[in-house]
């Protein structure tokens, strides 16, 4: 279950996500509830979220380009320091009682530019340390490594914001890149297996277009990340919203809630370190379809215990797709494509955010914040099912081959 970590250069950056995700999540906490702080709207706190997450729409295929071109190593060494930079800044701003609603804007717009770089090197640097067997396994332990983050992350920071306040965990954040950096300096480039460079030219972003319009199975993997990402995942506003506005919790009830979803996600991820081959259309379509089902019962529960308890299940589904796609993607590309392909893939899972979490804010705050949940698990389902049916048109399958091969592929 755990084979890619016999691999040294593996260890070490494993290890150093660990530590880095953990702050990475406690940040995330604090902003969500500084914002909420400085203004109590859920609509301000979406722009906060479309702001983080808009520059991959600029610049995420960018970075998939000098992941083709470069050092991957080395690019991840320069991103890194620039997101320790951005929450050193805004720790510092906000211990010093300076911190302002406008400033939260201009540096969440900086974490998404130097984000937005890092996620397609980061993600396509995977395979050039544990080779093209191990990859599925290794998708799965990023995931574990994440969603243990998720869990700590969260836990953590509610603790301290509600003793010492949002900014102590801002510089915590900082602090804790730093195991990012230090594994990555140890290194052994000799052991590595980098990816043939791809010499500059003219044209190589829409080459990449090209290379996945003319991919069906990778299309149909592109649409519905890019759907489920728009309007599904953005839990870090619908739970902060949830929280404070049904429950009427405190920063600690908003990071339960995180922790439950991250639990589940944790759960999913080590059930799929036992994955080796590359997921099917079928297994994705029907994932999603479970995921959109529960976000849509989050939303209806009663209870704050309740909601804490579906999250559960919900996030265990959430990773199970999430690593399925990128595996998918990634197992299912060539290797000079791979660094454009994977950005593409991040575009359409994280690009859609800057559209759809201000939707979402504006929906949970026009007709409460249960909506939010409910909302995004329906247009989750409709798309899903949409695509079933189309494969059934094409493939000529009646409605309960459909539901067969759908158990099938959730089995395979």
């Amino acid at each position: 279950m755990f084979r890619s970590l016999k691999i040294r250069n593996y260890r070490l950056y494993a290890g150093g996500q660990l530590v880095s995700l953990t702050g990475t999540w406690m940040q995330r906490v604090a902003q969500d509830w500084l914002v909420l702080q400085l203004t109590n709207s859920g609509t301000a706190l979406g722009i906060v979220t479309a702001l983080q997450f808009g520059p991959s729409l600029l610049f995420g295929l960018w970075g998939g380009m000098l992941a083709d071109r470069g050092d991957k190593r080395k690019l991840l060494l320069a991103t890194q320091s620039g997101l320790a930079l951005v929450a050193l800044v805004l720790g510092l701003l906000d211990v010093g009682g300076v911190v302002r609603y406008w400033q939260v804007l201009v540096l969440a717009t900086a974490l998404g530019i130097f984000s937005a770089i890092d996620a397609p090197v980061r993600q396509s640097f995977v395979i050039e340390m544990v080779g093209r067997d191990e990859l599925t396994n290794a998708v799965a332990i990023n995931s574990t490594t994440f969603n243990a983050g998720r869990v700590l992350g969260p836990a953590l920071a509610g603790v301290m914001i509600s003793g010492v306040g949002t900014g102590p965990v801002f510089l915590i954040n900082a602090l804790s890149s730093v195991g990012v950096l230090v594994a990555l300096s140890l290194m052994r480039a000799s052991e590595l297996r980098p990816s043939p460079p791809v010499q500059r030219a003219r044209g190589q972003l829409r080459e990449g277009l090209r290379y996945v319009r003319g991919r069906a199975d990778l299309m149909l993997t592109m649409v519905l990340v890019c759907v489920i990402g728009t309007f599904g995942l953005n839990f870090q506003l619908t739970t902060a919203l949830m929280a404070k506005q049904v429950f009427h919790r405190s920063a600690s009830g908003y990071g339960l809630l995180s922790a439950s979803l991250a639990l589940g996600a944790c759960v999913g991820a080590v059930l799929a370190m036992r994955r080796r081959r590359r997921p099917t259309q079928l297994f994705l379509l029907g994932t999603a379809l479970v995921f959109a089902v529960l976000e849509v019962a989050a939303g209806l529960m009663p209870g704050f215990d309740s909601t804490a308890l579906l999250l559960v299940p919900t996030g265990l589904v959430m990773l199970t797709f999430t690593t399925a796609a990128s595996a998918s993607v990634q197992l299912g590309v060539e290797a000079t494509m791979r660094g454009r392909v994977v950005a593409l893939y991040w575009v359409c899972f994280m690009g859609g955010t800057p559209f759809g979490a201000p939707i979402i804010g504006w929906v949970a705050g026009a007709f409460g914040p249960r909506w939010g949940l409910i909302g995004g698990g329906l247009i989750c389902l409709v798309a899903a099912l949409g695509l079933c049916a189309l494969i059934a048109r094409r493939r000529g399958l009646t409605p309960g081959d459909v539901s067969t091969r759908l158990v099938a592929g959730a089995h395979g």
